[in-house]
């Protein structure tokens, strides 16, 4: 049994390999970016080939930088961008068409036919889930309806689904392993998180055949080993969770009540429920948080879909900035009287507006806006986005003072002060930055490391939580409610039919 966990982190834009020790201390790391395949307007797409080829490319040089080999791993964990879909052949393990990824937005047709014919209740009720693009039941069901002989394979038995956990899991193990775990099953809104199996009326709703479905397992389980040839020998797979329910454990978000946020390409907050599935009155989605020995906790959830997008877009679509970390000096120069918003709608609204054919806008330019500024509302766009959540969630859990709240946070955002501060700002509450921003790879660290008797039960871990910066509000409450209620009248002007 070897001393250190390999982590897998494959998210929307670059796949990172983690090494960590016992201690939960990283020791080495590597990542790679791959590409972005944009075919139509509101469609996203990977090669799987590519999610695939990273993970194991990065795995390898992070065992080389820590100087170890296979026999020191005692175990991986994989966290990976959820309710992005692969479909390939069971036979030649060959990708049948591009992954569809979680901000793929061509389903949308097929979710208003679900929605009109009355569905969304009962969808809500078994998975915890809106009818939405964004999850993987209805893009399976759009590949097997448009994808040449898909159809005809699934009906064969021999065509897979998977989310990215899933498939990487069946190519490092040679295809001998087709699972999943309880997390990223939850993502697909055809699995019924009340009873933790996959649904048979969604599945006939959608003409999902259940043949194409992997097994489902807890976030620490035995998920078989890999192939010699990849790593000089064989490594047990031993954890799996998706990255938002990963950054939860790593944030080490156990007990109810506790509510992190994690700030990546898209913005994704949780707030931990315990055993009780929390019915959100507010457009949130119920979630498994994790599972341990069949026992799933609970959370509620809310997505935002653009976060750290918004400043590769600044980057890459404007060509403003040349780095990300430039936008912290921009907003720190920028003109205080402005007030300028951004709402990024560049792929609709997440949550609790979930408004698929809402687009972006930015108000309030005069002559004297400049990138400093552009660069500021994008940056406060993020604190304006994750308020709509937590407000979302104080109803729902019924939190009447929010004095108490604090919220930890994680991401590559999350390194950012000025972003923090005004986090902490509009939402009047403190915000906690941990030692460990790789939040998200630890806590699948933890999961592998749970189950090959490495680390310890939850509550024992949450003891060593470290953080290293806190961030207590500053904004006076009358500009509080200025500043917010400028947003959701920005908002307002940007959805696609208004508010109720």
């Amino acid at each position: 049994m070897g001393d250190y966990i390999l982590s897998i982190d494959q998210g929307t834009t670059s796949t990172r390999a983690v090494v960590f020790d016992q201690e939960l201390n990283i020791i080495s790391m590597a990542q790679e970016e791959f590409l972005q395949h944009f075919p139509k307007p509101g469609w996203v797409e990977h090669d799987p080939d590519d999610l695939f080829n990273t993970a194991l490319s990065t795995c390898r040089e992070a065992i080389s930088k820590a100087d170890l080999t296979s026999v020191d791993i005692a175990g991986i964990g994989i966290t990976n961008q959820r309710e992005t879909t692969v479909l390939w052949d069971s036979e030649s393990g060959k990708p049948i068409h591009n992954a569809i990824v979680w901000q793929d937005r061509r389903a949308a047709n097929l979710c208003a036919d679900l929605i009109d014919a009355g569905h969304s209740e009962m969808v809500a009720e078994r998975t915890g889930l809106l009818i939405d693009s964004y999850f993987s039941g209805t893009k399976i069901s759009w590949v097997l309806k448009n994808i040449e002989g898909a159809r005809e394979k699934a009906d064969a038995g021999k065509l897979l689904f998977g989310t990215v956990d899933t498939w990487l899991i069946w190519r490092l193990t040679g295809g001998t392993i087709h699972a999943t775990d309880a997390t990223n099953a939850s993502r697909t809104m055809i699995y019924d998180i009340r009873n933790g199996c996959w649904d048979q009326d969604l599945l006939k709703l959608l003409d999902i055949p259940a043949s194409v479905l992997p097994e489902v397992k807890d976030c620490a389980a035995n998920f078989g080993g890999t192939l010699p040839e990849y790593f000089d020998g064989t490594i047990k797979i031993c954890g799996a969770i998706g990255d938002q329910q990963s950054a939860t454990v790593g944030q080490a978000c156990f007990s109810p009540g506790m509510i992190k946020s994690t700030y990546g390409t898209g913005c994704f907050a949780l707030l931990n429920t315990g055993d009780t599935i929390v019915r959100s009155k507010n457009r949130l989605l119920s979630t498994v948080a994790y599972q341990l020995d069949g026992s799933p906790s609970y959370a509620l959830e809310g997505s935002i879909f653009m976060a750290g997008a918004i400043v590769q877009w600044l980057r890459d679509g404007l060509k403003m900035i040349n780095d990300a970390t430039e936008t912290q000096a921009l907003a720190h120069q920028s003109d205080d009287n402005q007030n300028v918003v951004m709402v990024p709608a560049f792929t609709g609204l997440g949550a609790p507006y979930w408004d698929a054919e809402a687009r972006g806008a930015i108000f309030g330019m005069s002559r004297g806006t400049g990138p400093a500024e552009i660069a500021r509302a994008a940056l406060e766009s993020v604190g304006y986005q994750t308020r709509d959540l937590i407000e979302s969630m104080y109803k729902d859990w019924n939190v009447t003072n929010n004095n108490d709240t604090i919220l930890r946070v994680d991401g590559g955002m999350a390194s950012s002060d000025w972003t923090m501060q005004f986090l902490s700002d509009i939402l009047g509450v403190s915000v906690d930055r941990p030692k460990i921003l790789e939040t998200t790879a630890v806590g699948a660290a933890y999961m592998a490391g749970f189950y090959a008797d490495l680390l310890p039960g939850p509550d024992e871990y949450a003891q060593k939580w470290v953080r290293e910066s806190r961030f207590i509000p500053e904004m006076s409450t009358h500009l509080r409610k200025e500043k917010y209620d400028r947003w959701q009248d920005c908002v307002s002007r940007v959805l696609s039919e208004p508010p109720k």
